[in-house]
């Protein structure tokens, strides 16, 4: 479970004294506020995700008005060395409002040989869209592989590494070690260092029109009471744990167009990826009496792709399409529905269509539909979304 913080400590954390070396370091602040109405054709709390655990992170949200995912983030240089950062994500669910610690880290500057480090928490070089902050989304919910496999995002605590190498041709190549404590790992184990992972890019232009991205990845991770999901019966709640290891590959792909590399009138920017997770170990129903356990042996895959087209400038449309499938075996099936690891006979599958108007770079509103088939149960989605930015913001990622 990802860490959180109450909005009194923040602001407390905000208001501490300043002192005259302090002011000189004048961090960068900015803001970003986002909000939605939205309207299904289901109830989003019965929503299901047959065949994966499912994280706090996913689902398609509160129905009507909403404040939806909005960011508080401070960064600036320490020194000649050292960059911070501080992103804090503020969300409503159920008329309470949480202050989440999303990124909290340091990262080192000029070490040269095209080497950097980054410690702290943050969010994950594996696939492409892992990195971008849901403001910087091109559609108003995440693909659905994200949700069944990274509960929305993948981030933890730790160190990672990068190197560019010194070729005419974009290559980076990266290395990961994280404690594990946040979805879909968890329990922390190995003394706090639970999880690892590998990831390279690859990328270049082809004339003066194109550009384009290549990627792979791979996490692992040892899971120690993974918890995800839940069943009531008759008042009792029984959480299902998950205890073993997982592995996720991947490979994400993205094309950008743009007239001799004049985005601002037209563009275009096909996007796709695909992940696939091997999990072994036991599931137990913690609550149940006598404790209901099963081995697990499971394999999840899914992808998403998605084209969308600036047309004039400021207006875009954009259209998406998600895939997941679910193989999960074990010794006790029962275990495994009441984990929500079956797969019901059902492919979760989803199609959504966007469009969006953009009156500054700092200012957006956006109208979404979803055919979701997430379950049995096809979901018509309807979002109205807009997203308005404050203050310093650096570029946004590739």
């Amino acid at each position: 479970m990802r860490q959180q913080l109450s909005a009194r400590a923040l602001v407390c954390a905000l208001a501490l004294p300043v002192t005259a070396s302090a002011a000189s370091f004048n961090p960068d602040i900015s803001l970003i506020l986002e909000g939605r109405f939205a309207d299904f054709e289901q109830d989003p709390e019965q929503y299901e995700l047959p065949g994966f655990a499912r994280g706090s992170h996913t689902g398609p949200g509160e129905e009507g008005f909403s404040l939806g995912h909005s960011e508080l983030v401070l960064s600036g240089t320490a020194d000649d060395l050292f960059f911070a950062k501080l992103t804090a994500a503020l969300h409503t669910h159920e008329g309470e409002t949480d202050v989440e610690l999303e990124e909290a880290f340091i990262e080192t500057l000029g070490l040269g040989s095209g080497l950097t480090v980054k410690a702290g928490r943050f969010f994950s070089g594996v696939g492409y869209l892992n990195e971008h902050h849901p403001h910087a989304w091109d559609f108003a919910d995440a693909p659905l592989v994200y949700a069944g496999l990274f509960g929305g995002q993948l981030n933890d605590d730790g160190i990672q590494l990068r190197w560019v190498a010194p070729t005419d041709i974009f290559l980076q190549l990266g290395a990961e070690f994280g404690r594990g404590e946040n979805f879909p790992a968890g329990g922390a184990a190995d003394d706090g260092s639970g999880t690892a992972a590998l990831f390279a890019k690859i990328g270049g232009d082809v004339g003066p029109s194109h550009s384009w991205q290549l990627g792979v990845s791979r996490w692992h991770a040892d899971v120690d009471g993974r918890t995800g999901g839940g069943h009531s019966h008759g008042g009792a709640t029984e959480t299902p744990s998950f205890t073993g290891e997982s592995d996720i590959a991947g490979i994400d792909f993205v094309w950008k167009w743009a007239p001799n590399g004049n985005a601002s009138e037209r563009n275009l920017k096909l996007q796709a990826e695909y992940f696939e997770r091997d999990e072994t170990g036991d599931v137990a129903l913690i609550g149940s009496s006598p404790l209901e356990q099963s081995s697990y042996d499971g394999t999840q895959s899914g992808w998403y792709t998605q084209a969308v087209y600036q047309f004039m400038p400021r207006w875009r449309v954009g259209l998406r399409y998600d895939r997941l499938k679910a193989d999960n075996r074990g010794s006790d099936a029962d275990v495994l529905g009441e984990a929500g690891l079956d797969n019901e006979g059902h492919t979760p599958r989803r199609t959504g269509i966007m469009v969006d108007y953009s009156h500054s770079e700092f200012s957006r509103l956006r109208l979404q539909f979803n055919r979701d088939r997430s379950s049995a149960a096809s979901d018509d989605q309807i979002m109205l979304q807009y997203i308005v930015s404050l203050g310093a913001h650096g570029a946004h990622k590739f």
